[in-house]
């Protein structure tokens, strides 16, 4: 949370005496207030934007936390982590066919299906050229994604890979590279 607002009204409280009753219009302190003002605004706008981009690698990371645990904590082997990783790729299949039959014939697709449908189809491409998450075949990253509280700076700690389709895993780094 921005506190350059708060920090400025203290100040110019402390400067004038007490509290802050009235300033004119187009006075420095009004100025300054104003300044700080709109700048933690540009700080929560640039922050929501963060963790709206960042939302669907944390719940992919959940997602594979919950395998974990399932897995009592122990690394999983390349079959069943393939297979946990194509369970996250058809997470979307069912409520996309629902919204498809329910939608009349020659009515163009809504916006939520068009949403559903360019994920899953990116989620498939992934699928296909490699799958980012963290290495669940290693013992420590395991242990380590078990403490993972959602916190985004905790990541780091976490081994990455990309597993293909064809089983091959290869070392990636955090955060991941957007192309």
């Amino acid at each position: 949370m921005p506190k350059t607002l708060e920090k400025a009204r203290k100040a110019i409280a402390k400067k004038r005496g007490g509290a802050i009753e009235a300033l004119h219009a187009k006075s420095r302190d009004s100025r300054r207030l104003h300044k700080a003002q709109v700048r933690d605004d540009r700080l929560e706008k640039m922050a929501e934007a963060r963790r709206k981009r960042d939302q669907p690698l944390i719940t992919r990371i959940a997602f594979f936390q919950e395998a974990t645990r399932e897995n009592e904590n122990k690394p999983l082997d390349m079959a069943a982590i393939q297979k946990k990783i194509a369970e996250f790729c058809h997470q979307h299949d069912e409520e996309y066919h629902e919204i498809k039959k329910a939608r009349r014939q020659g009515r163009p697709p809504s916006a939520r299906e068009d949403l559903l449908r360019m994920r899953m189809e990116a989620l498939h491409k992934e699928e296909r050229d490699g799958f980012y998450l963290p290495d669940l075949t290693n013992e420590k990253t395991v242990e380590m994604l078990d403490r993972w509280d959602g916190n985004w700076a905790f990541l780091t700690n976490l081994t990455w890979c990309k597993i293909q389709s064809s089983g091959k895993s290869a070392p990636a780094s955090f955060p991941p590279q957007t192309n």
